[in-house]
């Protein structure tokens, strides 16, 4: 135990299990690690440990450090509140009373937010490449689909023909402000707070500055209290993994419907579908539902957060410790789900084939109608009227604008001449577009330029 003086009995075992965070924290001894050899050295420098006591102290962490990763040593909950007694104990273990002098002027307070802190910002950036090598599987896909037609939609219904490499490019948008809010989680993660202690800084004459810098934090934290008890980079963090999660679900769900039969737009490869115990021509695609399912975890993660802060007075509560699952899972989830999107959509064999038909017999350029009408000078509600009455006759006849004769449109209106047949050819739909951010393969291809070259690592 890292603390016990005061008192005559040992702690119960069951409560002992139930406080412990050891399960979670563990997760963390790599920045704990880090921690306490720059802390060391910060004490050598201001002359609390001796030269001989540094390197006793620094070489024991590099032996507990090689100790886990070839798994020689693995504290045992049952024994261990936290991380940091779990080291403390292996460092007295080897060193003997060496071990306690690691601990002047810094508590597990603002130990444990140091670590986090260094934990969170290495994460973020991880999950920003792996956002980046996503974007670079979309721009691969997309400058390869600048001219396949597919329906937009909007409630769900069709409405204006796109390119699927526009359609694309939507989301390497998404895909772009996650990793800013990734950014901006890095920035704010980057101040330190070792050195405020419990709540109330130290007597001792630490130099903060110097744990600044070894440890490579922009800054320090500017007050105690809120240094212990700020998770606010906590909470950013879980909303980047929720918006993150919610980009990647909406993406699911079109895989999931463009795979079945109805739509028959895509085919996912074997290795990220599975098929059914009873029906022997499934080829279910599970894993676009379970990232789609999985979000609602990475959402109620960030919740318990905002629940567990929201009644906690200043500074540091032993409810803070639940800070950790909620994080370690949301990134465990949110990484495994851009791997899994990336590898699913390096699979996926587009044929627009099935839906083509289907629009050539839509009315899905009736808007392109009404602009046409529009240029020559009708207002766009009158306009929006006329073009309503040859939808309500392609309905009422089982066609398509784009198999109307200029006779039949015509006896709709006389206003109609040889150019609307232009303006109904599914084909001509794209080119058509004026505005810079259309489906205009022009554009298009100017935007996929303009992102491959941007964007980092791109191969």
């Amino acid at each position: 135990m890292l603390w016990g003086g005061r008192f005559e009995e040992k702690l119960d075992k069951i409560s002992l299990e139930f406080s412990s965070s050891l399960n979670e924290d563990i997760r963390l001894i790599k920045e704990e690690i880090q921690c306490g050899k720059a802390y060391a050295r910060m004490l050598q420098k201001i002359g609390i440990l001796s030269d001989t006591e540094l390197h006793q102290i620094t070489s024991a962490l590099t032996v507990i450090e090689t100790e886990w990763d070839n798994n020689k040593w693995t504290p045992d909950p049952k024994e261990f509140e936290d991380i940091h007694s779990a080291i403390e104990f292996r460092l007295y273990e080897l060193i003997g009373d060496t071990a306690g002098k690691l601990r002047a002027g810094r508590s597990r307070n603002d130990q444990v937010v140091t670590s986090l802190r260094l934990w969170i910002k290495k994460s973020s950036l991880e999950l920003i490449n792996l956002l980046k090598n996503l974007q670079v599987s979309f721009i691969n896909q997309a400058e390869l689909n600048i001219n396949l037609i597919i329906p937009g939609y909007t409630h769900t219904q069709q409405a204006q023909p796109v390119s699927l490499a526009h359609y694309l490019l939507a989301y390497i948008e998404m895909f772009e402000r996650d990793k800013e809010r990734f950014s901006a989680v890095i920035k704010e993660a980057d101040n330190m707070p070792l050195g405020a202690g419990a709540l109330a800084g130290s007597t001792l004459p630490l130099d903060i500055n110097f744990l600044k810098e070894k440890l490579g934090f922009a800054s320090a934290c500017g007050n105690s209290m809120d240094a212990v008890s700020d998770r606010d980079f906590v909470l950013d963090f879980l909303n980047s993994c929720s918006i993150g999660m919610m980009h990647l679900s909406r993406h699911c769900e079109e895989i999931i419907l463009w795979s079945s039969t109805e739509w028959n737009f895509i085919k996912i490869g074997d290795a990220f579908t599975t098929g059914s115990s009873l029906m022997p021509q499934k080829k279910n695609p599970d894993i676009a539902e379970l990232i789609r399912g999985k979000a609602a975890r990475v959402f109620a993660n960030y919740q318990s957060v905002l629940t567990l802060m929201k009644g906690l007075p200043l500074t540091y509560n032993r409810d803070m410790q639940e800070d950790k699952p909620p994080v370690f899972n949301s990134y465990s989830v949110y990484s495994d789900s851009l791997k899994l999107m990336k590898g699913m959509f390096d699979t996926i064999k587009f044929d627009n084939t099935h839906l083509l038909a289907q629009m050539k017999k839509s009315t899905i350029l009736a808007t392109d109608g009404a602009d046409w009408l529009v240029l020559k000078g009708i207002p766009f509600r009158e306009a929006h009227d006329i073009i309503g009455k040859v939808v309500k006759y392609c309905l009422n006849n089982s066609k398509g604008l784009e198999q109307l004769t200029l006779a039949e449109l015509k006896d709709i209106n006389p206003v109609f001449e040889e150019s609307i047949l232009e303006v109904f050819n599914l084909e001509n739909a794209l080119t058509r577009k004026q505005t810079p951010a259309s489906p205009n393969p022009e554009f298009v291809s100017e935007q996929i330029h303009n992102w491959k070259k941007n964007l980092m690592h791109f191969s």
